[in-house]
């Protein structure tokens, strides 16, 4: 029978093989933590290799993601489908086993990590996520909702700030089923961390209200095991568990060093590598007898099976609550939504209410909250100005999870990724929110939301320097062309209440990636609009205004706050015998999807005379006005000054859009 040394060393074996055939790659990591791997995978974790998505596996996040090769050793080892071949492809083109873990790729991958600090903070949205459902759903002698979260961490995910503020969550939510493991190995791609990283990690994390467990041996199985039972028996708090490694264990010359952080042994040094583990198999192969000791198929049947005879008697019990809970679970909308989000729509427009789009969407969470009982909210310290706050809002805490919206204080990275890793647990449509210009802060987990095409919903409120005395440290302008530009994220800037409602069920029934809802801090008019004009909003673009018989000679293309002067400038226009067209376009995106005979029809290539209305950068608008139109569009940053000021110092006048199309006209 194989010793734990041996099962671990299986680990060793694989990564390094890959990164040395792949000819790159991280084998340090992988190596350094096979040992404390074996433990959790084969003594704790719950998970059934033949069904990824059992709703009450745990969920394993390997934060440190440069260190793939470990999670993709443990899943082939333990019986997914992921094949020696897949691992014999590592890193090439097509093949499951990219170079860092990529949500949908490969089976068992939870999340897709790389960016460091990003996986622990996912790990704790599915920690958090798993507390609520169990709030929700859980009844006195029926838990189905019952599971842990553990994730692997390095030194470099807790040095990003990212780290700080998802921890910190951790411990005020009191997140008792996530464990993470940090791998003390003191080692970064620029050598020793002692000359750039002296936090006293634990100290920090009992600061943050964790439970901590200082220096655990991690290559002492023994030591593994009881640290992990250590800290599954604190239900109160989240657990770090500090285990101290050496990177790259058992490379005789490179162990312990930069050298095997981020690029292959060598073959020489592989081959010793073989000699000092005492792994005397050819590369790629893995003894029979330490499979069978891995697979984990038949325990993994066994345990969902287990569960399953629990849910059936759940449901025999609940049968309402157990289907909601798998219509969740499902991520599908409750019957009716599309009929009564529409119908919520056509009454908009009959009110005909002129008011600040953030307003509009807070009307629409009174609208919509109703309908969603999944529907989770939250705001980075701004609730009051982002207006996320609903009537039927019920804030989460530690001591009760059965709520439905968020304090994430002022975090705004930490709860974009929290966000992500709350959409790929399921079983909740989540939105926060924050200021456009702090898109910035959370960037790059709005981004990895679109990669993974999570329905993450980012609700961005004072759009522009129409946001007035603040300045330009709070004026966004060059950010929704980066949102516009994101593959995957669907961006709308609505006009009024009408747009906004639009926008919202469109973000609500999205299911391939992240929604931006973009708002108005200032108040806009209601626009009219008949029944087709209405049908086409949910298009991306439409025909607002037209001239007579839909004969046009010039077309304003405007969005949001500058729709309602793009349409006083018209009619101006129109006064003097221009054939003017209007089209709002809230969603580029939905637009650029529609057929060309609809694009056509809104957009004629022959009407070249074409001028763009945003308050935002400029540039993203010569895909539509060409080079020969024009753009009245932000080239700098803003200023500090009352918005009416603004708008007028910039050119987002009436009288400007005027004189423009004139001299377009006259051209």
């Amino acid at each position: 029978m194989p010793s734990r040394n041996q099962l671990a060393n299986a680990i060793r074996a694989l990564s390094m093989d890959a990164v040395q055939q792949a000819k790159s790659g991280h084998p340090g990591a992988p190596m350094g933590m096979a040992d404390i791997a074996e433990v959790l995978w084969n003594d704790f974790l719950q998970h059934n290799p033949a069904n990824p998505k059992w709703p009450n596996r745990d969920r394993f996040v390997l934060s440190n993601g440069h260190g793939s090769m470990l999670l993709y050793s443990l899943l082939h080892l333990s019986g997914y489908e992921l094949s020696i071949d897949d691992l014999k492809n590592f890193r090439q083109l097509g093949a499951k086993t990219a170079g860092h873990p990529e949500y949908g790729e490969a089976p068992g991958v939870e999340t897709t990590t790389g960016p460091l600090g990003q996986g622990v903070s996912n790990a704790v949205g599915m920690a958090l996520a798993e507390k609520i459902l169990a709030s929700q759903f859980n009844r006195d002698g029926h838990k189905i909702v019952d599971h842990h979260t553990y994730t692997f961490l390095g030194d470099g995910c807790l040095m990003e700030g990212i780290s700080h503020e998802s921890c910190s969550l951790a411990g005020t939510w009191g997140l008792g089923k996530l464990i993470a493991f940090y791998d003390d190995n003191g080692i970064s791609i620029d050598g020793e961390v002692k000359g750039w990283f002296t936090d006293n990690t634990p100290e920090r994390f009992a600061a943050y209200g964790w439970h901590v467990v200082e220096d655990v041996d991690g290559h002492d199985a023994e030591a593994i095991k009881a640290a992990i039972q250590l800290a599954r028996s604190e239900e109160d708090k989240p657990s770090l568990i500090c285990c101290k490694t050496i990177i790259g264990k058992g490379s005789p010359n490179k162990q312990g060093k930069e050298d095997c952080h981020g690029a292959p042994l060598g073959v020489d040094e592989v081959s010793m590598a073989r000699r000092s583990l005492g792994w005397q198999h050819e590369p790629f192969v893995i003894p029979e007898d330490i499979y069978q000791d891995w697979d984990a198929k038949s325990a993994g049947a066994e345990r969902e099976s287990a569960w399953q005879q629990k849910f059936d008697a759940y449901q025999s019990e609940y049968p309402e609550l157990a289907a909601e809970y798998s219509r969740r679970i499902a991520g599908k909308l409750p019957d009716g939504f599309a009929q009564q989000a529409a119908d919520y729509i056509r009454q908009c427009q009959e009110t005909g209410e002129s008011i600040a789009t953030r307003k509009a969407s807070q009307n629409c969470l009174n609208a919509f909250g109703p309908m969603l009982p999944e529907l989770l909210g939250g705001s980075a310290d701004l609730a009051g100005s982002n207006l996320t706050l609903w009537s039927g809002s019920k804030p989460i805490s530690k001591e009760d999870a059965s709520g439905n919206y968020l304090n994430y204080g002022v975090r705004e990275f930490g709860m974009a990724a929290i966000m992500n890793g709350i959409a790929l647990y399921g079983g909740f449509i989540n939105y926060g929110a924050t200021f456009l210009v702090f898109m910035e802060y959370c960037r790059n987990a709005i981004r990895m939301a679109a990669l993974m095409k999570q329905q993450s919903i980012f609700v961005f409120t004072h759009d522009s320097i129409g946001l007035g005395e603040d300045g330009p440290t709070h004026q966004p302008v060059e950010q929704i062309a980066n949102l516009r530009n994101t593959p995957n994220l669907s961006t709308w800037r609505p006009c009024d209440a009408v747009e906004s409602a639009v926008a919202w069920k469109a973000a609500m029934e999205y299911q391939n990636g992240p929604t931006a809802l973009i708002f108005s801090r200032q108040g806009l008019p209601h626009q009219s609009r008949n029944d087709q004009q209405l049908a086409d909003v949910e298009k991306g673009a439409y025909i607002l205004s037209d001239a007579e018989n839909g004969a046009c000679d010039a077309i304003i293309i405007a969005t949001g706050s500058e729709v309602h002067l793009a349409m006083e400038a018209a009619n101006t226009l129109r006064s003097s015998g221009h054939m003017i067209r209007v089209v709002s376009m809230p969603c580029a995106d939905r637009f650029d999807a529609q057929d060309a005979s609809y694009k056509e029809a809104v957009l004629p290539a022959a009407v070249t005379r074409r001028l763009a209305v945003e308050a935002t950068h400029q540039d993203f608008w010569y895909k539509y006005v060409g080079l020969t139109g024009r753009i009245i569009g932000m080239k700098g940053f803003g200023a500090s000054a009352p918005a009416s000021d603004l708008m007028r110092e910039f050119g987002f006048t009436v009288d400007n859009i005027v004189t423009q199309l004139e001299e377009l006209l006259a051209a």
